[in-house]
């Protein structure tokens, strides 16, 4: 193996997000954030630009542009024009700002949500002042599922866009062809304004699962989409955040465009550097990677057993806990040197969503604290 996951990086006294939150005797496994030292090609690229003593405002790059198209093309096949990219400071900030396209391009109020989700889905309704339309997906034999039928009985004339998270987060789904088709074909018939969130699609933990960009499988509905990606996840550098809306519409393009005026800040040198750094990888990191990730999942596997949702995808474990009774998970796993990200966080009540992107010992020491405060609430 080129690189060494079982190493362990001393994060305490670095106002790390995920390590400050609790108290020094918490070990920390929630925010979406691996413990893994980001890739050398990354660091180098960094340190090359920091050889140069100004970090003034920085324009996007072409060469920008160029690796991320080669990016795409050599993971789906997928050719992208450059006029169809939008460069962002985030994935989340992409979700805002479609939000408010689908505002200035019509006067349909309502945005459809599968859940649980990714938590700033359901900040979406508040900060755009879109009503939200939550429908709940399907659990089949531990593994979710998006429910179309309910889906489609609560599409309205007002509803005017569909949101998702592909790979899902916090369910760990990667949507298959005919689930993906399924969504197009609703997108299409009720002309909705298609949004996908794909920043995990690298983290592909079935080796019979295959991600796939909707808008590339589906091109009949890539009129009417937005597709956000980033790099910060598979190589771990949510520190110099940098993303990407593919938009091939022009019309929708324009009118995100004009939605970040007054409200969207540059990007920073560092994140044009490591995100280009990332998209140009050809290495070993992405396989490796994924591959250590996968025998983390299996460990949880066996010490959960059914409490453990059916991943496809992502190094976020969903985790059942419904039977325990817990009125504050967070607090209770806490007590029990746990940190964790409570289920209710993404319209999940009864789960609790562990991160394992992390070495092995740390794993192994998180799923002792898990037991521990399991056991405690089973009395």
């Amino acid at each position: 193996m080129t690189f060494n996951f079982d190493q362990g990086v001393n994060r305490r006294g670095t106002s790390s997000t995920k390590w400050e939150k609790f108290s020094p005797d918490v070990l920390p496994m929630w925010v979406a954030d691996m413990d893994f030292a980001a890739p050398d090609f990354v660091i180098s690229a960094i340190r090359e630009r920091l050889d140069h003593p100004i970090l003034g405002y920085t324009d996007r790059p072409e060469s920008l542009n160029t690796a991320f198209q080669g990016w795409l093309q050599r993971h789906y096949g997928w050719e992208v024009e450059a006029d169809w990219l939008v460069w962002l400071p985030g994935v989340v900030t992409g979700l805002n700002l479609a939000c408010r396209t689908q505002i200035a391009l019509g006067d349909r109020s309502k945005a459809m949500i599968p859940t649980p989700v990714y938590h700033p889905f359901l900040d979406l309704g508040q900060n755009s002042g879109l009503v939200e339309q939550r429908v709940s997906m399907a659990v089949l034999d531990g593994r979710w599922e998006m429910d179309f039928d309910r889906m489609r009985a609560e599409i309205d004339k007002q509803t005017g866009s569909l949101l998702i998270c592909n790979p899902q987060n916090p369910t760990g789904r990667c949507y298959t062809t005919s689930e993906l088709g399924e969504l197009a074909h609703i997108a299409e018939r009720n002309d909705l304004l298609l949004v996908s969130d794909e920043i995990h699609c690298n983290i592909i933990l079935d080796p019979g699962t295959r991600h796939q960009p909707i808008a590339q499988v589906h091109p009949e509905i890539a009129q009417q989409s937005i597709s956000l990606f980033a790099a910060t996840k598979i190589y771990n550098i949510p520190g110099v955040s940098c993303a990407v809306a593919v938009i091939p519409n022009s019309s929708i393009r324009e009118q995100y465009k004009e939605a970040r005026v007054g409200l969207v800040s540059g990007i920073g040198p560092l994140g044009f550097v490591a995100s280009e750094a990332a998209f140009n990888d050809t290495t070993q990191w992405i396989p490796e990677l994924v591959g250590y990730l996968s025998g983390n999942y299996d460990l949880l596997r066996e010490a959960l057993g059914k409490r453990l949702a059916k991943l496809d995808a992502t190094y976020l474990a969903w985790i059942d806990v419904s039977d325990l009774g817990l009125e504050n998970p967070e607090a209770h796993f806490a007590s029990h040197g746990l940190g964790i990200s409570p289920g209710a966080q993404f319209d999940g009540s009864g789960y609790i969503r562990l991160n394992f992107g992390c070495p092995r010992a740390t794993l192994d020491e998180g799923i002792a604290r898990l037991k521990a405060g399991i056991d405690a609430a089973q009395g």
